[in-house]
């Protein structure tokens, strides 16, 4: 293989795929960046079986072939090269990469290129697309929810519906609940899957483009694969029943409070500075007199309170919560303004933006003493 290409090109590349690069992995090739060059096309792929990435650039190729290098070093190598242009040949000889770049050159050693379990674009009956800005905003206000515990693998991704042209997403810990609703091309039929939230961040990272583009999604039983522009990732889906989220969510409320954002973010940032060393990062919210008073009480600290105006209709009432929860989905809404919905002390509460009724969080509220 003897290829030569653009730095900005190849960085950006491997940056894409060696997310998927295996760092402990039993079969070492998995921690290899596989190169393929051919037709003026330089496809880099990566893999640890849980999620695989595909990207494609263009290079001139004047020795077609097939490589394997070490993910770690390879993305060292190429990030801290000096020149605009490299050049990268193989030697079957000595299994040795030469990388050239200015005057820098690097020899590395590659692994087997006929051992890497090459990814194949999933060929599954069920396709549908999605625009990339959609998909990115549907992943960015929901999977922040997402349980990281691995002993329920089920609420560690977030759950994806798509009904004719309505689509939904859905993440839960099973203390909060965060929801998103869009509309998509009319897809003739009903889908539910549950993606692994590592590969809905790692998706939202690499969808970059500026002009929105569609992302073409296909399943096959258990496996989800993503194209669009010139990436490709393939995962697998996690198996099992998602709850009926709809049985979380109270049909109405007792209490609606319309608060300003960005205040009331700033306002339980601080008060919560001296809630962070206590066991449940605990905040206390009281609503009356046309304001929330946001407390902390810390007995090894100290304690902290302020006041953020706000437009209460319904009964006044105390609650607490865990102050991660309601910071999380406050930096998650756009508008000016959101209602915060309550019933009683002890059940859930609702927090949704005032100009977006397709968006809906559902935090459970903390006991105290």
């Amino acid at each position: 293989m003897k290829i030569t290409c653009t730095k900005e090109l190849l960085s950006h590349a491997v940056q894409i795929v060696q997310k998927a690069v295996a760092t402990k992995a039993q079969m070492p090739i998995l921690t290899g960046i596989y190169m393929s060059a051919a037709d003026n096309i330089l496809e880099l792929q990566a893999t640890d079986y849980e999620i695989g990435v595909s990207c494609k650039i263009e290079a001139d190729i004047e020795e077609p072939g097939s490589v394997v290098l070490s993910g770690r070093y390879f993305q060292e190598v190429v990030r801290k090269l000096p020149g605009d242009k490299i050049e990268i040949a193989s030697n079957t000889e000595d299994r040795m990469i030469k990388i050239t770049s200015n005057f820098a050159q690097f020899n590395l050693l590659c692994l087997p290129a006929e051992e890497f379990p090459v990814l194949k674009p999933l060929a599954g009956d069920t396709i549908f697309q999605i625009r990339d800005n959609i998909l990115k905003e549907l992943i960015k206000k929901t999977v922040f929810a997402c349980a990281n515990d691995e002993a329920r693998p089920i609420f560690t991704g977030g759950l994806l519906e798509v009904n004719n042209h309505d689509v939904t997403m859905v993440a839960t810990n099973t203390h909060r609940l965060a929801l998103k609703k869009d509309m998509i091309d009319p897809f003739d039929g009903n889908l539910k899957m549950i993606i692994p939230a590592k590969i809905l961040n790692e998706l939202a990272r690499v969808m970059v483009s500026d002009v929105p583009s569609n992302v073409t999604i296909s399943c096959q039983r258990n496996q989800i694969g993503f194209a669009f522009d010139n990436v490709y990732i393939l995962s697998r889906l996690i198996e099992g029943q998602f709850p009926d989220y709809n049985r979380v969510i109270p049909p109405n409320f007792a209490t609606t409070v319309t608060i300003n954002t960005n205040d009331f973010l700033d306002a339980v940032e601080r008060v919560s500075l001296l809630a962070r060393d206590g066991e449940y990062n605990v905040i206390k919210l009281a609503f009356r007199n046309n304001a929330v008073m946001i407390t902390s009480n810390n007995p090894d600290i100290g304690k902290a309170e302020e006041n953020v105006q706000a437009q209460i209709e319904g009964n006044e009432l105390d609650i607490a919560f865990n102050a991660k929860y309601i910071t999380d989905i406050l930096k998650n809404i756009n508008s000016d303004q959101l209602h915060f919905a309550l019933n009683t002390p002890l059940s859930p509460a609702s927090v949704k933006p005032t100009d977006d009724p397709n968006y809906t969080y559902i935090i459970t509220p903390v006991r105290t003493n």
